[in-house]
């Protein structure tokens, strides 16, 4: 190849290109779109996901019938009084005055209301050491928990002047303030740690400040616009705090990694002897290409989060393709500007302790050491990784998914939790009861009173609850509210039985006889069973949605039906690895003593969703990259073998710094307190050193090397598919007519 006039053509070289030519303008560009973006999004402020719109079922149709009525339901509030030990009853002396200090305590901070007495509501448990003074806090429940503090205080109080009883608070409010206190901070360390943390994985992988600095600051400022344009579309989806911290992640990862492949192969080039306009050519046809490839299949994974009807899942799916877009349009774009302007001085902030790795055409020496094993024996490699990867997902077989209870979802680190399980001990169901929200014509009318009264017996009398079953009745907006305390308590299993008997059996045959009554059941239970529902019903049509679009993107980006196929196949066995990992710690207990994950027994239900849907989309990048420096390798006139050496090792580098910028991003989201976070850290974070070392150093040269020419077959009749592979190299690269023993030319 030429050092001079090296012409390129296709969307990527030719972006890059413009750029490079009209760089002031390409960074002025971007930087106005950064800034409007995010001004425009302050503006609009952010639309927040309703309660009423977060799940479908009975829990959805109760929401909406509240929200319609305005009832504003205040955050309520639940103080146990509990004798140590087996002696103390709740009608002994000392134990009545503690309950009448607790309500004389909690109303004289004039922060609640309907303060109620255990001893009217019947709120005693069946063996009388147990007793709970119930009352609701003013002002919105969102907010609650910003004003509780003199309440806990209070009722601290209370607990000094009375050591022989356990008196303590839970509820909404107090739980929100727990949770925000003890994790809210470490959360959002976690989240700022990870960008020091890419930093310095990239200082090691290039040896330079400023060229360590590039891919850090496109992924940053991919995220501050991306967090202006949510603010925009959550006018049309509204969006959620989740799906904030979800963008956050797949934006430093995807932004690291695509200014990573650009900024390498650019680097490389000139190493290779070239000048850096040609370098940059090259880097715009090549790598550039494999990002524009790499992002919109990721995008497209991102959207099957789309067909789940759930809104959180929604947000995530769109926050996350938004900041993919944007990150990729950046690396096409003010990427190559800015090396054009910058030159050599890229290397400038050199490390001196680092030495300056070569990373031109020799590669990798370890990579090159492992493929010369795998294509000697290719047979025996595809045997050997595909029966570990397998071994490793054989676990995921035996998945239970479960929506985590308090205590495992927190362990007995916080004091609310033991709070919480004396609660449930005492009052099975007490802590999270079920609410039934019962709207009729007349509220008040003696049909459904007598309706409302029966339900209350039949839910004791049937066995779905022990009761007290209390009655809320709200005149004017003729509402009424029934709260259910479900046998089972925290058990999940245990307590959606219990519910099961409430919404097939008591309702019928009682509020359901009342013609013109509606009557959902909804709550905690009830929200996990209709969200568990809501997310088996999407699994299918997002796998498939995902699943197929990636093989026509593949297929249409390569022009090859096995290429097509083998990289679905490889993919699954790395989600598939994950699945299994997840499983063997998390619900087994296989060696959870070393990330903290004891006891905890199940996944949480959203995560194997979440998990492959990401993954997915992460996948690609690798896969495409590594495929399209093979490609284009084989373009150039190798054999299959050689094409497979030279492009798994030149990309090596690559490959592997941006997977442990991955990995330490996620496992430091492995290392939260909640298991929830730690199960989403630990599976991404072993998915992708899985993917980026046995998948992609491994299998897929192995299975290259077996399938050789047929690599690159696409089948005659697929042959008027629209070809996206003419921008792969720059145009004076001699493109040999690969045949294959009839003479019939290979779609390469």
């Amino acid at each position: 190849m030429g050092n001079g006039d090296t012409r390129v053509r296709g969307l990527a070289a030719r972006a890059g290109g413009w750029s490079a030519r009209h760089r002031w303008a390409a960074v002025g560009i971007w930087v106005l779109f950064v800034v409007l973006a995010m001004g425009l999004g302050s503006a609009a402020g952010t639309v927040e996901v309703k309660d009423s719109d977060q799940l479908g079922g009975e829990t959805h149709t109760a929401a909406k019938i509240i929200e319609d009525a305005g009832i504003e339901e205040p955050a309520g509030e639940t103080v146990l009084v509990q004798a140590r030990g087996g002696s103390g009853k709740a009608t002994d002396a000392d134990f009545r005055t503690a309950v009448d200090s607790v309500m004389k305590a909690v109303e004289g901070t004039g922060q609640v209301t309907d303060v109620t007495s255990p001893y009217d509501t019947k709120t005693i448990s069946r063996d009388g050491r147990s007793a709970l003074v119930r009352f609701d806090m003013r002002g919105d429940s969102d907010t609650a928990g910003d004003r509780v503090e003199p309440v806990l205080k209070a009722v601290e109080g209370v607990q000094k002047e009375h050591s022989s009883l356990w008196i303590e608070e839970i509820g909404g409010a107090s739980m929100n303030k727990t949770f925000d206190d003890a994790f809210g901070d470490d959360f959002q360390q976690a989240e700022y740690s990870a960008v020091p943390v890419a930093l310095g994985i990239l200082l090691i992988a290039f040896g330079a400040l400023v060229a360590a600095l590039l891919p850090v600051a496109l992924a940053l400022t991919a995220i501050i616009a991306t967090t202006g344009l949510m603010g925009i579309v959550s006018h049309l989806q509204p969006m959620d705090n989740t799906s904030s911290s979800v963008m956050l992640l797949v934006g430093l990862a995807v932004g690291v990694d695509y200014c990573l492949f650009y900024l390498r192969r650019e680097r490389e080039e000139r190493e290779a002897g070239r000048d850096p306009e040609t370098a940059l050519r090259i880097a715009a046809a090549t790598s550039g290409r494999a990002v524009i490839v790499s992002g919109v299949t990721v995008c497209v994974a991102m959207a099957g989060m789309l067909f789940t009807g759930l809104a959180t899942f929604e947000a995530m799916g769109l926050a996350s393709l938004m900041v993919v877009a944007v990150a990729m349009v950046g690396s096409v774009t003010v990427l190559p500007a800015l090396l054009s302007l910058l030159g050599h001085r890229v290397e400038k902030g050199r490390i001196p302790f680092l030495k300056r790795r070569n990373n031109g055409s020799n590669g990798s020496r370890f990579w090159s050491a492992v493929l010369k094993g795998v294509l000697a024996k290719p047979w025996v490699s595809v045997l050997v990784a595909a029966g570990a990867l397998l071994a490793i997902a054989a676990p995921a077989v035996g998945m239970k998914t479960q929506n985590l209870t308090l205590d495992k979802e927190f362990g007995d680190s916080l004091p609310i939790v033991q709070t919480y399980n004396r609660v449930n001990e005492a009052f099975p169901g007490g802590s999270g009861p079920a609410t039934v929200v019962v709207r009729a014509e007349d509220i008040n009318a003696a049909d459904v009173r007598d309706a409302l009264e029966e339900f209350k017996e039949q839910a004791v009398s049937s066995g779905a609850s022990r009761g007290p079953v209390e009655i809320k009745l709200h005149d004017a907006q003729n509402v009424a509210f029934v709260y259910v305390p479900l046998v089972g308590g925290s058990d999940q299993d245990k307590a959606g039985a219990s519910l099961v008997k409430l919404r097939d059996q008591v309702r019928p045959a009682t509020l359901g006889k009342v013609d013109g009554v509606q009557a959902p059941i909804t709550g905690e239970v009830a929200g996990n069973k209709d969200f568990n529902d809501q997310l088996i019903g999407s699994v299918a049509p997002v796998f498939a949605f995902v699943v197929v679009f990636a093989f026509l993107l593949m297929l249409l980006s390569f022009r090859s039906l096995t290429i097509a196929i083998t990289s679905i196949v490889l993919n699954l066995l790395s989600v598939g690895a994950a699945y299994g990992i997840l499983v063997a710690v998390f619900q087994h207990g296989w060696g959870a003593s070393l990330v903290g994950a004891e006891g905890v027994g199940a996944i949480v239900t959203w995560l194997p969703l979440f998990l492959f849907v990401i993954l997915f989309g992460l996948s690609m990048d690798y896969h495409v990259f590594v495929v399209s420096r093979i490609r284009e390798a084989r373009l150039r006139g190798r054999t299959t073998n050689e094409a497979i050496q030279h492009g798994v090792v030149t990309t090596a580098g690559v490959v592997t710094s941006a997977a442990v910028i991955m990995v330490a991003v996620f496992a430091i989201f492995g290392t939260l307190s909640m298991q929830s976070m730690k199960q989403m850290g630990v599976g991404l974070a072993a998915a992708v050193l899985i993917d980026a070392t046995i998948i992609r150093g491994v299998l897929l040269p192995a299975v290259m090397a077996l399938l050789g020419e047929r690599n690159w077959y696409l089948p005659k009749w697929l042959h008027r598919l629209p070809d996206l592979t003419h921008d792969e190299a720059p145009e004076d690269v001699v493109r040999p007519a690969v045949r294959d023993d009839e003479g019939e030319r290979l779609g390469v």
